[in-house]
């Protein structure tokens, strides 16, 4: 049975966490203080009462012990579901996550599933002390052998936590923090939808030009689009949802249709994921192309203080600067 509520898109993830818990006796939540407390951001409020401290499991403060019991508990036949704190704290688990995470099905040719969810808070926006804003999605979009996917929207987390947690290969979620609180109207209940983890979405149609982007910063493409329109400009917005794979089919039949591409991130630009669509988009698109891929992203330097991250993120005013660069060809 199906209904429709309006939710956080914490509370969303929240609801996705606790579907699979009911409809799977494997799936089990691992993480620090995920249990009495409910997580850092209250992601997992009340699941520990509801399913037991067997299945909601306060771990010691160790990434790469959460990340390593985990891989074994999948091999073993159980679905873990790990929260990493703050995106800035995943690196202590980075070697389990690429060096046998993501290779395990791979060299089993597929007879091993691992399928382990790994939840991280990611970005900026909320003021927060160094190693607390960090957008690493690029690092492991990079390893071959793991989903990354973002979400942009309560409906979405909802329906990509569930899709992740029912996968066989193992997916980074990461999650916005600084959307955590924006409300939305989410339906409950139901099978996931196909392709979910791997297909993007046009959250806005136009003509003029795409504006590619992912997790925290499709509101500011949303925004910027809107801006654009009273100026006469169409834009495009695809909404990624995966990072890897990327769906470049859907990004191509935008810019083949408007002829200009924006990408918008909160990483870096260097190297980061923009690059990579930059570079795919000249690959397909060459022939509709009026002018250069853009990129609108963070800068090639460490997080800086809370008090001048606005300076760092992607805002409208830059994704309206670089569609005048862009319409200026």
């Amino acid at each position: 049975m199906s209904s429709t509520q309006t939710l956080t898109f914490a509370r969303a993830i929240t609801e996705g966490l606790r579907a699979s818990l009911e409809s799977d006796d494997k799936v089990m939540l691992m993480g620090e203080d995920i249990g009495r407390l409910g997580g850092v951001f209250r992601v997992t409020d009340g699941l520990q009462k509801d399913f037991g401290e067997a299945r909601v499991v306060d771990t010691p403060l160790a990434e790469s012990g959460i990340l390593g019991t985990a891989i074994g508990l999948a091999l073993r036949g159980y679905r873990p579901v790990c929260e990493i704190q703050f995106d800035g704290f995943v690196f202590p688990a980075y070697d389990q996550i690429t060096t046998q995470l993501a290779k395990m099905r791979y060299r089993s040719r597929g007879r091993v599933e691992v399928p382990v969810v790994i939840r991280i808070p990611y970005g900026g926006g909320i003021g927060a002390v160094e190693h607390h804003s960090e957008s690493p999605e690029a690092l492991f979009a990079h390893t071959a052998g793991l989903r990354v996917v973002s979400p942009a929207t309560p409906q979405d987390a909802y329906d990509m936590m569930r899709a992740a947690i029912a996968s066989p290969d193992p997916v980074l979620f990461f999650e916005p923090k600084g959307r955590y609180w924006s409300k939305a109207d989410v339906a409950l209940g139901g099978p996931v939808p196909d392709g979910v983890l791997d297909s993007a979405r046009v959250a806005r149609t136009g003509d003029d030009v795409t504006l590619v982007a992912y997790g925290p910063t499709v509101a500011t493409a949303l925004k910027a689009a809107d801006a654009l329109a009273a100026e006469g400009t169409s834009a495009e917005v695809v909404d990624l949802r995966a990072i890897s794979p990327i769906d470049v089919t859907a990004v191509a039949e935008s810019v083949c249709r408007t002829g200009r591409c924006v990408v918008v991130h909160e990483a870096p630009s260097f190297l980061g994921v923009g690059a990579e669509i930059a570079a795919r988009v000249s690959d397909e698109c060459f022939y509709a192309l009026e002018a250069p891929v853009q990129r609108v992203a963070g800068f090639h330097a460490p997080y800086p203080v809370a008090k001048l991250e606005h300076e760092y993120l992607p805002s409208v005013d830059r994704v309206l600067d670089a569609v005048d660069r862009a319409l200026a060809y």
